[in-house]
């Protein structure tokens, strides 16, 4: 059953679940913090519910808990509940026909962003510390932008997925929340293993004009802040620009085969369209594969929008699959080329504020498309991204997102930690009226 109103219908169950007994407790982290887990992670004990009640009905209690879970206990947090997320993960709105769409405590009246939509709501309504979600398409990334604070999507499978239910292997990341970028850091370096080292200054930091230009106003404004930031942190120097549309076209021959014939999209930058493209066609295989008989014998009871996507990948062909893992490896080294090891590419996290609540169907879809050109960056290149909040604009949250590649994650945490009091300086040097 999900949470009540109190907890802004964020949880799925309360639990406690304490961290071991250690003889050094002074060598524990995160200790002290509490922490919430996506309901995709197994906790030994309890249903993985995956969110949806079929699933929850078909499956029996883990038998041990995600060793990604295991790690954050035992660097002292506390875990405190099972969270809501989107049926089988399989949207990036928030909404649950079944157990209800957690509130966003930063626009009550817009849709959290899913699927990791209770993960991020906790947070954001200081319910915990931190949280644990997942990201395959932005499942992460969205809800931390939807909901004001920051979300990480490491590299993949660079943290384990054991014991986390699958969705599409080839882009599946564990993911967490955070309202302090210290916190961010601190999770990240128990789940990633590293060592706490002083933070490397970027070597260039990459401004894709074209992903800019086709969204709105507030887009604008977070490039303007994070630029101004940029320069008074590192100076002016490191600051370069590029057409990523271009860049990409030229350096990822395979897009060819996703590349749209027709103008439907042409307001948007064509490469990334095609990106996405080629990014939702192998999700829909990978997802037939893991769940494809389960949702053929079960037949679930899925809620709108969840439902026609399902049975999309259920029904899929595997055509141009060699070409989807052909675009991921071209598009790895041709970012990597871009970034080598300390650049970072700027990109906004999503096209826009949260849509509001029961948004019609087709508008959402066009949503999800422009949000999908942007999120498919870092999906498949298997590069590490934060997305980062800049306070409210107009009374909706507005983020921007950071990009480093494939293995770069305590260089792309570490640089947000450093950055973020200067970020927080220019937003409200932004806000005050020009004389």
């Amino acid at each position: 059953m999900a949470g009540t109103e109190s907890d802004f219908g964020a949880f799925m169950e309360k639990i406690t679940v304490l961290p071991p007994p250690t003889s050094s407790p002074q060598q524990l982290p995160l200790k002290g913090l509490t922490f919430s887990v996506k309901d995709i992670y197994d906790l030994e004990g309890y249903v993985t519910g995956f969110g949806n009640p079929d699933w929850a009905r078909t499956h029996v209690a883990a038998t041990t808990t995600a060793p990604v879970v295991l790690a954050v206990l035992r660097g002292g947090a506390t875990c405190v509940g099972k969270t809501v997320m989107d049926e089988m993960a399989y949207s990036i709105n928030g909404e649950n026909s079944h157990y209800g769409t957690p509130t966003n405590p930063c626009a009550p009246d817009r849709i959290p962003g899913g699927s990791s939509s209770g993960s991020a709501v906790s947070v954001s309504a200081k319910l915990v510390d931190f949280s644990l979600g997942t990201d395959t398409g932005g499942s992460v990334r969205v809800p931390a932008a939807f909901c004001g604070i920051f979300g990480f999507r490491p590299s993949h499978a660079v943290v384990s997925t054991t014991g986390v239910t699958p969705m599409a292997q080839s882009f599946d990341t564990v993911g967490w929340f955070a309202r302090d970028p210290a916190i961010l850091n601190g999770v990240g370096q128990v789940l990633l293993q590293l060592p706490k080292v002083e933070t490397v200054h970027p070597s260039h930091i990459i401004i894709p004009d074209d992903c800019f230009q086709v969204l709105n106003v507030s887009s604008t404004r977070a490039i303007q802040i994070l630029i101004e930031s940029v320069k008074k942190s590192f100076g002016s120097q490191v600051v370069k620009h590029e057409n990523l549309g271009n860049y990409v076209s030229a350096k990822v021959p395979s897009l060819k085969h996703f590349m749209e014939k027709s103008n439907q999209h042409s307001e948007y930058v064509p490469s990334l369209i095609a990106l996405s493209s080629a990014m939702r066609s192998l999700q829909r295989h990978e997802f037939k594969v893991n769940h494809g008989e389960w949702v053929t014998t079960i037949k679930p009871n899925l809620g709108p929008g969840i439902s026609e996507r399902v049975w999309e990948a259920i029904r899929s062909t595997d055509e141009h699959l060699e070409s989807c893992h052909a675009v991921k490896t071209e598009l790895r080294a041709a970012l990597t080329a871009l970034l080598e090891d300390y650049g970072v590419l700027v990109i906004p996290t999503v096209p826009g504020p949260p849509p509001k609540l029961k948004t019609a169907g087709g508008s959402l879809e066009t949503f999800r498309v422009r949000a999908f050109s942007l999120l498919s960056i870092a999906g498949m290149s298997g590069f590490c991204q934060v997305s980062i909040p800049l306070g409210k604009w107009d009374n909706l949250p507005m983020s921007i997102s950071l990009l480093a590649k494939h293995g770069a994650d305590g260089f792309l945490l570490n640089l947000v930690e450093t950055i973020y009091d200067t970020l927080k300086e220019q937003v409200k040097l932004a806000r005050e009226p020009t004389s």
